[in-house]
């Protein structure tokens, strides 16, 4: 293809390849095309990422293409404008001269700006007798209006990639809460199983993303936690289809011990005065003792406990205990309160309960009526350690501190 009015800029200013390539661009541009101005900046700010320019630049084509006076970019309208320096400053927010040319620099550069500079270097424009521009030298827009389908495409992608990440990081959401609550439940229901260690699990895979993912990790860490999700649900399905099974056959049982006794309805009388008898007698059921959780796990939750065990340090149960009968009396709870915790939790809970009482210390204003408040809840059934111990592993967690 032969090269037709190929200008070089003024000054010390060398004259590039790129340069040469941003007006051969210019030069194939349909004489009927045009593109509404804003528009097209707007789509320029979005494929900012892709281009390579900085806001500071966009900034400054913004000033360029105020002193454009048709809305429509078209080569019958001319592509060039000539605003100087002081006038362009305005419009960009005063910014500075020095600043200004480098931000020009980097617009041409990039191929969305061209220089059509004039003998002396000035920017200014010729009008024939009609006042009708024949002539200007300053900036060509050219190269914007060129490259307009090429801008709009990578718009489209970056909004696209944008949209893509906002859906994954939304499914990431849901499907962490999903793991996160279901491991709580089976911590509370006292479902079988190594349910710390899949917590671990869980807290690292979270832990392990970077503070502004991408698609690529974000893909690759909700494959995992999907995966998490559906095998933490099959052990609750298991756990609910053995449920289901042992109810049916108690429901068998019971069927059975009716028939037997619409048969024999006339000794109902004996039996019955014989078990008015034995629920009078009898002595009233104690409590199950409510399961402990792994050690690991309470100082996994509540790692502040630690320092007040035998020598700076907890490895057993009966050290943690030793260190919730130091942090009882440090925080004031009385001896009364803790040994009916104790009777009524068992003491390894009693001892993660002051754990769990001493982490969440500033959120607490006393600490010994808490203590009955929640024995007293245990007492009716109302009360359960497992999901405290959950939300404070959650908020000790590597990813929890990152995110804050």
């Amino acid at each position: 293809m032969q090269i037709e009015s190929v200008t070089t800029p003024f000054g010390r200013r060398p004259m590039t390849l790129a340069m040469v390539a941003n007006q051969v661009l210019a030069q194939e541009i349909e004489p009927e095309k045009s593109v509404d101005k804003w528009k097209l900046y707007r789509a320029l700010c979005e494929a900012r990422p892709r281009l390579g320019v900085t806001d500071r630049a966009l900034a400054v084509m913004n000033a360029l293409l105020s002193f454009y006076p048709k809305n429509e970019l078209s080569t019958d309208n001319g592509l060039v404008v000539f605003p100087s320096n002081a006038q362009l400053s305005l419009r960009a927010h005063g910014m500075a001269e020095q600043t200004l040319r480098r931000h020009l620099s980097g617009l041409v550069e990039a191929g969305l700006l061209s220089r059509k500079d004039s003998a002396n270097g000035k920017r200014f424009a010729r009008r024939d007798r009609a006042g009708t521009i024949d002539e200007a030298f300053g900036f060509s827009l050219a190269p914007l209006l060129a490259r307009s389908h090429d801008i709009e495409r990578l718009a489209d992608e970056v909004i696209a990639e944008r949209l893509h990440i906002q859906r994954l990081r939304e499914r990431l959401t849901i499907c962490s809460r999903d793991v996160s609550k279901l491991i709580e439940t089976a911590l509370d229901e006292g479902i079988p199983g190594d349910w710390m260690t899949t917590h671990v699990h869980y807290s690292a895979l979270m832990g392990a993303l970077p503070r502004k993912p991408g698609a690529t990790e974000l893909t690759a860490a909700l494959g995992e936690i999907e995966a998490l999700r559906e095998e933490v649900t099959k052990q609750l399905e298991i756990q609910i289809n053995r449920q289901k099974l042992s109810g049916n056959a108690l429901q068998n049982e019971r069927h059975i011990q009716n028939s037997k006794s619409d048969s024999t309805s006339e000794s109902e009388p004996a039996k019955e005065k014989q078990q008015g008898e034995n629920s009078v007698s009898a002595p009233k059921a104690r409590r199950e003792p409510i399961k402990a959780f792994p050690l690991n796990m309470v100082l996994s939750a509540c790692p502040e406990i630690i320092m007040y065990g035998p020598g700076g340090g907890v490895s057993s149960w009966r050290d943690l205990m030793g260190a919730a009968v130091v942090v009882r009396s440090m925080l004031g709870v009385s001896p009364s309160a803790y040994q009916l915790a104790c009777e009524i939790l068992g003491p390894e809970n009693a001892a993660a309960v002051m754990a769990c009482i001493l982490e969440r210390g500033g959120q607490i204003n006393s600490a010994g009526g808490y203590l009955r408040d929640l024995t007293r809840k245990a007492e009716k059934g109302e009360f359960s350690l497992g999901p405290m111990l959950m939300a404070l592993m959650r908020a000790n967690a590597p990813g929890a501190r990152k995110a804050g």
